[in-house]
């Protein structure tokens, strides 16, 4: 149930409402848009309480959601979410775009990669520290060693950094190296890793299980926004379909059926979603066509002797340059802004 409050209501009134909906054993966030101040009720509110909240000063309209996701919703909170971190914003005009390898194998590899991505124009810098596998016997990662390795090339370079979290005991030492967590398709439905992660306010990049429907997703998501961490970002990774040349099938749709349904930022990722080096650029600018407020895309100095074998699907330095160029002019068409501050050069 959403609770549509007046344009001009006061805040002490604000409070007031608050107060009335949490004595009937229920949650009440409340949601400041341009237009309009919106609270969500979260719990099994009774019709009696619907009743009343529509009899109270300030209250305009009590509104029934059917659906399972509340904090997620487009109709609890109907403006886009923009999050901050430092001088990027994710979720508005800004199209952001994070760069790097797979996995963080050394820390000559992560420093170079980190120069290459800061010189191509984009602003955070990507590479997992722990790497679930699907074969035991495949490299792992090199764990909290590989955090400090990109979080000293990120900021030597002046990058962001985004590495995955893979377990709710590993959340608060990935936090305190990296300025974004990435939970992965086979993570999306860790209740108890997204609990863990609705603890903090680090921003997360929630991966779309390769199985998932949008419902799922979202319902995902509201495991997070229900804990109390508001900055979560939406991930189109692909999905498993019939068609066997793809390692997955990126679903473009599910960028504007996504911002429909929700005001949560949508990423996608072309590297997984296609698994093929070739693919990854025409994926890149379509994403961005569909209305992506970023990318996230693997390239790395030598893809075809990456110790994670997912060098197929990375990109040259020359071919991520390339693409960042592209991408600054295709980006004004789109409605986003992206400035790769005549960088590129360096890294080709």
């Amino acid at each position: 149930m959403i609770v549509i409050l007046s344009n001009k209501i006061t805040e002490e009134r604000i409070a007031e409402i608050v107060h009335h909906i949490e004595k009937h054993e229920v949650a009440a966030h409340v949601s400041k848009g341009v237009d309009r101040t919106v609270v969500g009720i979260i719990g099994k509110a009774s019709p009696a309480l619907a009743e009343q909240l529509r009899q109270l000063s300030g209250v305009e309209q009590v509104v029934k959601i059917s659906k399972s996701y509340k904090l997620a919703s487009r109709d609890f909170h109907p403006d886009n979410t923009v999050i901050r971190i430092g001088d990027v914003s994710i979720g508005g005009d800004e199209l952001v775009i994070m760069g790097g390898p797979c996995a963080v194998e050394s820390p000559e590899q992560i420093d170079e990669i980190a120069r290459l991505v800061k010189a191509s124009g984009a602003q955070v810098l990507r590479g997992g520290a722990f790497k679930p596998r699907t074969g035991p016997y495949s490299f792992q990662g090199v764990g909290v060693e590989g955090l400090v390795m990109m979080a000293e090339a990120g900021k030597k370079h002046g990058l962001l950094t985004i590495t995955e979290v893979m377990t709710p005991e590993y959340v608060d030492v990935c936090a305190e190296y990296a300025d974004i967590l990435q939970v992965g398709t086979r993570n999306m439905q860790n209740f108890d890793l997204l609990r863990k992660l609705g603890t903090i306010q680090t921003p997360v990049l929630l991966k779309r299980g390769f199985s998932s429907t949008y419902d799922e997703f979202l319902n995902a998501a509201e495991y997070i926004l229900a804990g109390g961490n508001p900055n979560v970002m939406l991930c189109e990774r692909g999905i498993r379909t019939f068609e066997p040349y793809t390692r997955n099938t990126l679903d473009l749709a599910a960028i504007p059926a996504l911002q429909t349904l929700s005001h949560l930022p949508v990423i996608s990722d072309p590297s997984h979603g296609t698994g093929r080096r070739e693919l990854v650029e025409p994926m890149c600018k379509a994403s961005i066509a569909a209305g992506a407020n970023g990318l996230i895309v693997e390239m790395h100095t030598d893809p075809d002797n990456s110790m994670t074998g997912d060098g197929v699907q990375s990109l040259f330095p020359d071919q991520f340059a390339k693409l960042m160029l592209d991408l600054e002019q295709l980006a004004p068409l789109c409605g986003k802004r992206f400035d790769t501050k005549k960088e590129a050069a360096l890294a080709r």
